[in-house]
């Protein structure tokens, strides 16, 4: 408080406690959700039990433009050299475009935004604790910032998700936002453009609305994609009376001090359950031609990205397959050590968009993209995540996700088209993506 007087700025203050084992972060973040405060859940559960809850808001910053993500991570500087207390943390979502989220389907979403929670949840490797913070200004009391945080904390009760509605009454309607043969025309003009030497690689996604007899339950579908895909992150960011969810097998990049890494996915293919068909399908991606030109475009971009940023830059030297729940992708993993200190928000604007959701080169890419598509792809494709006061964090690729608003989900999933692209086969391969969401929201 004296600071704040002192500078007429606005100060954080935070403080950390541990918590009990056991405790559902995630329900009781969403249990403690005040109407229309920002809830954010971020899990990776087969990691070393990796989950974080955020809820509420002690400060929040937007941008939009090509350089959000080094404005926002600037600004979080400013707020972090301000601030009193240990354990502070902020979450931060990124739509795809740079002036992206502007349909109203995305009203409440900004093109970039970074949230200090007023409670943070959080779990690594079995270690829980709560992180509490508020915003003083120069006419608040230290009686008003104690009862703020206290107000918040006796909010916090350990709690469950709620359970999916197994029978509901009205039966869902599955509708394509725009006619299928409209991507596949999408594909095949992306496919001849590549084909006259524009461009390599283009990624082109659609969108399929669930229009439910009820409103969407985002914290009962976030419990079910957090037990089927215990190796994606499980993501929910509520904003207003909207929440944007999904389960991602694509890490954008992970800082932790001078090391980055991250994660090149390109090339997919379904599951089965019979075993020996399933890695017969893995063996036939593995050594897909097609597959693997688009695994290793997205690979050489991201390492030439790192490159002037790191002391080292190793890739694997061959794609390995990953299976979750419904589908097989290749993926390279890739490692850096960082030659100087490049905070989690920078490295994410160095890396995003990738030729995986975007395109090579992404110069010619960025405008064909929402031309073909015929969409305003928001948070799709964009990135999410958290970083802490050291500048160490996390972000994913905002993938195999869904807008949901009131009785309406919006559901996003795209392909990445070269030359040899199928366009009826790039139809279906976005099928095989909907069905991480599709079978949950369509009951």
């Amino acid at each position: 408080m004296r600071r704040a007087r002192r500078t007429g700025r606005t100060m954080l203050a935070a403080v950390q406690a541990p918590l009990p084992e056991g405790v559902d972060l995630a329900g009781t973040a969403v249990a403690a959700r005040r109407a229309g405060e920002p809830l954010f859940l971020f899990e990776q559960p087969d990691r070393g039990r990796r989950a974080l809850a955020a809820v509420g808001a002690a400060a929040e910053l937007t941008e939009s433009g090509p350089g959000r993500f080094t404005e926002l991570a600037e600004a979080w500087r400013g707020l972090v050299a301000d601030a009193t207390g240990e354990g502070l943390t902020a979450v931060t979502g990124f739509a795809f475009a740079p002036g992206g989220a502007a349909s109203p389907a995305w009203s409440g979403f900004p093109a970039a935004v970074l949230t200090v929670p007023e409670a943070t949840l959080e779990c690594r490797d079995g270690e829980a604790r709560v992180v509490l913070a508020a915003a003083a200004a120069a006419d608040d009391t230290a009686e008003d910032l104690l009862a703020r945080m206290e107000s918040r904390l006796v909010d916090l009760r350990p709690a469950e998700l709620p359970l999916l509605d197994p029978a509901p009454v009205d039966r869902p309607r599955v509708v394509s936002a725009l006619p299928p043969e409209h991507y596949v025309q999408a594909v095949a003009r992306g496919i001849e453009r590549i084909r006259a030497g524009e461009l390599d690689k283009l990624v082109l996604a659609r969108e399929v609305q669930v229009h439910a007899g009820a409103p969407h339950d985002a914290a009962a579908v976030f419990g079910v994609l957090r037990d089927a895909f215990g190796s994606c992150f499980s993501y929910l960011v509520a904003r207003g009376d909207a929440a944007f969810i999904g389960a991602s097998p694509e890490l954008l990049v992970r800082r932790e001090g001078q090391r980055a890494s991250t994660v090149a996915l390109a090339g997919s293919t379904r599951r089965s359950a019979d075993p020996a068909v399933d890695d017969h399908l893995g063996e036939q991606l593995l050594g897909s031609e097609k597959d693997r030109l688009e695994q290793a475009i997205v690979a050489r971009r991201i390492e030439r990205a790192l490159r002037p940023h790191a002391v080292w830059v190793a890739a694997a030297p061959e794609p390995v397959v990953i299976k979750v729940a419904n589908i097989q992708h290749l993926a390279t993993p890739i490692r850096a050590q960082l030659a100087s200190p490049v905070g989690a928000l920078d490295l994410a604007g160095l890396l995003h968009p990738t030729p995986a959701v975007g395109g090579e080169p992404l110069a010619v890419a960025a405008p064909m993209i929402p031309s073909l598509e015929g969409l305003d792809r928001g948070w799709y494709a964009g990135a999410l995540g958290w970083t802490d006061a050291e500048e160490d964090g996390e972000l994913c690729v905002a993938l195999r996700c869904a807008l949901l608003r009131d009785r309406v989900a919006h559901l996003y999933a795209g392909v990445g088209v070269v030359a040899d692209s199928d366009p009826v086969a790039e139809l279906a391969e976005t099928e095989t993506k909907l069905g991480a969401l599709l079978p949950v929201l369509a009951l």
